[in-house]
């Protein structure tokens, strides 16, 4: 760590010594069984949201209140949104800070190596593993991490801060856009006691590789679709009626092998003319990052890698559209042998889409190429292929102050300047608070890039969790310092 300012060494050095008390507090937060995309764990996640509140409370927030954003589907209501705020003042600049308190899906029985929702401190490699721990309650906790040393030491912030804590992202995001859009307005809650908000800053991504910080400027797109395809009444036994029947199965298997080549090339006509085209500078770009093949594979834990350099590799992964095929409902999927036809399956399917991608357009393609497909099939069944939901890709300008802040912070704590990546992942709120809340985004990562996001065994270092607090107060302080 490069030389700490006199006023940031006590702050840095009181979290060191809540270290322990930080990890029990991630302990309790991994505990909640907090997925949003099962209905069946819905109340695990009003639960989170009570637990997160009470972390606010002792940090003396204010104006701390749970927003109802109305049902899912009749009798399934959304879990809320956090928002609450630290300082007030006039004279401060003012950060809206954004995380995700809901998680991915996970259970022993995916092949973890311990319980998902039980936090494991592995002392000897330096890890805590447990789903969220990276993605998003570990980053999360990270930002009150810091508010705690503050308080501790009697310090003030040097800035006003707004949270705002949503319980969908991993679902789309469902009644967010809506939400910070109303309370976006003069009488919205975020502009109660601010005129403007200098800068909005989300830690829910992660390094490019596992040994150089990095800061964000760019995130891809998502778009997401769904296929399905109704043959016969009622499930039906291969032995009698195999042969003699059209299997929705089979009229699905072959549309989703239509959409895309096993060497990631999308066959969808008239998707990759809307992509920007490369130029000569941003190659030069790709030429400095500190990235290798073998990084991306230690990240993927495979050598299944398409392509042989780390150029091509941060092109697709970044700035080049890619469609992934994700899974098929009512496809027998247990062990042993199963002879049935179902009577109907869906398959579902994402695009990630990039600058200059229009996303209106891109159903339109997606929709019709299908529709083409299916009927070459002279199928009895009927088909229908439909948007689920979308997340424009976003992009900003690394340069600007708040960059500038987060760059200064990334050096101080790690001894390194960060590489200046774009992400290939969504979060589909980024552009909405730009646009709405007139103010930069900036992402900060905490987690490294092997941390398993979405997969088994996630983590986040200790070294990264700790270091991360350090990271986003300094972030503050810098920022405070800047012209704007």
């Amino acid at each position: 760590m490069s030389d700490v300012p006199t006023k940031l060494q006590p702050i840095f050095d009181q979290l060191d010594k809540n270290t322990d008390a930080n990890i029990a507090k991630l302990a309790t937060a991994i505990s909640y069984k907090a997925v949003s995309a099962d209905e069946s764990l819905r109340q695990e996640l009003f639960k989170k949201a009570d637990y997160i509140q009470s972390l606010l409370e002792n940090l003396n927030c204010t104006d701390i209140e749970q927003f109802a954003l109305g049902d899912e589907k009749p009798g399934l209501p959304l879990p809320p949104v956090i928002l609450a705020r630290l300082g007030t003042s006039p004279t401060k600049k003012t950060v809206v800070v954004y995380a995700h308190m809901d998680v991915q899906p996970a259970s022993i029985e995916d092949g973890w190596d311990t319980e998902p929702f039980e936090l494991h401190h592995d002392k000897e490699r330096g890890l805590l593993i447990g789903r969220g721990s990276t993605d998003d309650t570990g980053p999360l906790l990270a930002w009150l991490n810091m508010l705690e040393a503050h308080q501790q030491l009697g310090l003030e912030l040097p800035v006003n801060l707004i949270f705002c804590f949503e319980s969908m992202e991993e679902s789309g995001s469902i009644g967010l856009e809506k939400f910070i859009q109303e309370q976006a307005q003069t009488s919205g809650y975020f502009y109660k006691y601010a005129s403007q908000i200098d800068a909005v800053a989300i830690s829910d991504n992660y390094w490019l590789g596992t040994t150089t910080p990095a800061l964000t400027y760019g995130l891809r797109g998502c778009n997401y679709y769904q296929i399905k395809v109704d043959g016969p009444k009622a499930d039906l036994h291969s032995g009698v009626f195999g042969g003699c029947i059209a299997e929705p199965m089979i009229d699905l298997v072959q549309l989703l092998s239509s959409l895309v080549s096993s060497q990631g090339e999308i066959l969808i006509p008239g998707v990759m003319e809307m992509v920007a085209p490369v130029t000569e500078d941003e190659k030069e770009i790709y030429k400095s990052i500190n990235y290798s093949v073998d990084e991306f594979n230690e990240s993927s834990n495979s050598k299944t890698c398409l392509f042989d350099n780390k150029e091509e590799i941060l092109m697709h992964r970044w700035r080049m559209p890619s469609l992934s095929v994700h899974g098929i409902e009512n496809a027998f999927s247990g062990q042993g042998a199963k002879t049935v036809i179902p009577a109907n399956s869906t398959g579902k399917f994402s695009i990630r889409t990039v600058p200059h991608i229009d996303s209106a357009k891109l159903d339109a393609l997606v929709i019709e190429h299908v529709n083409k497909q299916f009927a070459k099939l002279n199928s009895p069944n009927k088909m229908v292929c439909e948007l689920i939901h979308d997340g424009a890709y976003w992009y900003s300008d690394p340069r600007n102050a708040s960059f500038t802040a987060a760059s200064k912070a990334t050096e101080l704590v790690w001894g390194m300047k960060p590489d200046l990546t774009r992400e290939g992942g969504s979060i589909p709120i980024t552009l909405t608070f730009e646009q709405e809340l007139k103010s930069s985004v900036v992402l900060i990562p905490c987690g490294r890039g092997n941390d398993g996001a979405h997969s088994i065994n996630e983590k986040i270092d200790l070294e990264n969790y700790v270091k991360g607090g350090k990271l986003l107060g300094s972030y503050l302080y810098y920022l405070a310092e800047s012209d704007k």
